[in-house]
């Protein structure tokens, strides 16, 4: 079968509301710094009431890739749920505006379109609030064959291991994937999706990923130890490939005897670190669907990351694939 996309994604469905916060606002709501956690609707309305003004954009961690992916000049489709509602139509008319396919079944009488407070304090650290809504309601039948088994890689948004029908389309998906010879990613997404699910994304892993992302916190609690060369070599011999970010140490890249060491790329100033891994995972796959070497796979990663840090947002605010350019990638 003929390669539409260089990666299809399935994530959760998500509009990012955006503001600076002082310190003292994470400790006035006992918000664990630089953590995501999920909060019900009533909780989300109250913090959202007190946030400082901010910026509202379409989000999610699959979403900020496949928006990476797009402007790197990479073919991206994206599969997630909305609700038939303002936000929903706000998230699809920001997929499509990138060239990103999707064409989703928008939720009629459920939860609304699914939203994350992202809190950011003068360091540059977010903390976030995530109201899951409809982003939660994907299942299996929301698995559009034609699109996975048409992208050279499928990458999976660990954050969905919250909610077991869309487990089910992580199946469905990674069976339609390995059925037409494509390759299967899986991001961790956050240490406490690790803690709450570490069975069940082992198992995974073990049976169906073939790509791993993580950052170092997300890999030492997967393997349970505090020694990071450990954990990577008990990695090493799960998957056939993996890219671990370690913020400014940049990223280390294994590949059964191989591993490849990146560095990061300098910024004037860290102004908000949401993304930064959505936007490593979007360089490194865009580079490897491209043929590109592992080092350079991690240096486009890297660039992507080191742009998305550099403002407030989850998304590139230049072209990355211009960027790439002028830093001869």
């Amino acid at each position: 079968m003929s390669e539409l996309y260089d990666v299809a994604a399935i994530g959760n469905a998500i509009v990012d509301v955006i503001s600076p916060a002082e310190e003292a606002f994470l400790t006035r709501h006992a918000l664990d710094k630089g953590a995501m956690m999920l909060v019900d609707e009533p909780r989300g309305e109250q913090l959202y009431g007190d946030m400082a003004p901010g910026v509202e954009t379409s989000g999610g961690s699959a979403g900020n890739t496949i928006a990476g992916i797009a402007s790197l000049g990479g073919r991206a489709a994206y599969l997630g749920k909305v609700a038939d509602d303002q936000l929903g139509k706000v998230f699809t008319h920001d997929m499509r505006a990138i060239g990103a396919h999707f064409q989703p079944t928008p939720l009629v009488g459920g939860p609304s379109t699914a939203r994350c407070l992202i809190n950011v304090t003068p360091d540059g650290e977010r903390t976030m609030c995530t109201y899951l809504g409809a982003s939660v309601e994907f299942t299996a039948d929301d698995v559009d064959a034609a699109v996975i088994e048409q992208a050279k890689i499928v990458y999976l948004e660990g954050y969905l291991f919250d909610a077991e029908p869309a487990r089910r389309a992580f199946a469905k998906a990674a069976g339609l994937a390995r059925g037409a010879g494509r390759q299967i990613a899986l991001t961790l997404s956050d240490g406490f999706v690790v803690e709450r699910h570490r069975a069940a994304l082992m198992g995974f892993i073990d049976s169906q990923v073939d790509i791993l992302f993580a950052n170092d916190t997300e890999l030492c609690a997967l393997f349970e130890t505090q020694d990071f060369d450990d954990a990577l070599e008990q990695l090493r011999v799960r998957v056939k490939l993996a890219a671990v970010t370690r913020g400014a140490q940049g990223s280390v890249i294994v590949a059964s005897a191989e591993q490849v060491s990146v560095p990061a790329f300098g910024v004037e100033k860290v102004v908000d670190t949401t993304g930064a891994g959505d936007q490593y995972a979007a360089g490194f796959m865009f580079g490897l669907a491209k043929g590109r070497s592992l080092e350079d796979c991690g240096r486009l990663g890297s660039l992507a990351a080191s742009e998305v840090i550099s403002h407030y947002g989850p998304r590139p605010q230049v072209s990355l694939k211009d960027l790439a350019a002028a830093k001869g990638l």
